[in-house]
């Protein structure tokens, strides 16, 4: 493994794109703007649904090509959570996700060394495609969280709107990390995520799960769960797989056996990702955009149902739909990369 990555860094060491790569990596959480949505795409329909669907949870779909129903959603603060950038009416998922999200808090809390989860974007209220930032989160079993350990205090909304966030990449080096930054705690913390059996994918930037690779020596059965990808340098992508009865939901291929520390993680460090096209490749032509009638049938359904009566229980702490609140082209894994992505 050492001797393939080295080779790899040798390789991409020859390229004068290194260290403006290295740099546009360090963006962190999903930051991808895009064009606003034609009205009627369903990036501006999805978008602007408020409240979820009544009813029993049902995912829809493909991790980026569907819907949610029956969402329930992350309350804003609990005893070991805090979820971010409220504005966004992004923390809505299927009730197993939000139930993994409270136990890994939990967990890691009292058995890591990490005081809590700063809890990113899930999906919006009925799921589907998203304004900016993700390519997938559109069925309810995704969520994002941030490498920032959560703060002893109990943040303001508009400090949850405004708090950067923290690459674990050094600004200098292509793809290596910040020793000053990464911490043990945040090994044992994905490793903890990874331990879950519903919990199918863990996405982190390639120079993390090289770092895992090279440094964890515990139990290494969980280590393939972490799926290299650009970006995910500031957070990393927890991704559950189809719950059992799920029959509308499509789930995606196995991850291979081993722990991913091979040639396909220094793949990463090459110079592929980022080759040119060549001049016999037609030019890539702009993507249509997607429309609601491209997505699953049912999915017109979701958007037609009637929906929850209010948030407010779940502003104000109340148990709601099973979860505990105690206070107030290839299927892609998360943020879109660059380049031509193997199936993670």
């Amino acid at each position: 493994m050492a001797s393939l990555l080295a080779r790899a860094f040798r390789t991409i060491g020859k390229f004068s794109l290194a260290t403006s790569i290295g740099m546009g990596l360090i963006a962190g959480d999903a930051l991808a703007q895009q064009a606003t949505p034609s009205p009627g795409s369903a990036k501006a329909v999805f978008g602007a649904v408020t409240l979820p669907t009544q009813g029993a949870p049902q995912s829809i779909g493909f991790y980026a090509k569907g819907c949610l129903a029956g969402a329930v959603a992350l309350p804003a603060d609990g005893p070991t959570w805090q979820a971010m950038r409220l504005s966004r009416n992004r923390r809505w998922g299927r009730p197993e996700l939000i139930g993994l999200l409270e136990r890994l808090s939990r967990d890691a809390a009292k058995n890591d060394g990490w005081p809590g989860l700063l809890v990113g974007d899930i999906s919006q209220p009925r799921g589907g495609p998203m304004i900016n930032g993700h390519a997938s989160h559109q069925i309810g079993l995704d969520a994002d969280v941030w490498l920032t350990p959560m703060p002893r205090r109990k943040m303001t909304a508009e400090e949850r709107e405004a708090l950067p966030f923290t690459t674990m990449l050094a600004k200098d080096k292509f793809l290596t990390i910040n020793d000053k930054v990464w911490t043990p705690a945040h090994a044992r913390l994905l490793m903890r995520a990874a331990s879950y059996p519903e919990v199918e994918r863990i996405f982190v930037n390639p120079a993390i799960k090289k770092k895992m690779c090279e440094s964890w020596t515990g139990d290494r059965s969980n280590l393939g769960k972490l799926r290299p990808e650009y970006g995910h340098d500031s957070h990393f992508h927890i991704r559950l797989r189809c719950p059992a009865g799920s029959a509308g939901c499509t789930g995606q291929a196995p991850v291979a056996a081993g722990d991913g520390c091979d040639k396909s993680l220094a793949w990463w460090f090459g110079p592929q990702p980022w080759a040119k096209p060549k001049p016999s490749d037609k030019p890539p032509q702009k993507p249509r955009e997607v429309m609601v009638a491209d997505l699953p049938k049912a999915c017109q359904a979701v958007l037609a149902a009637p929906s929850i009566a209010s948030t407010r229980p779940i502003a104000s702490g109340a148990k709601t739909a099973g979860v505990s609140a105690e206070t107030d082209a290839l299927p892609v894994s998360g943020d879109t990369p660059p380049g031509q992505i193997p199936q993670q």
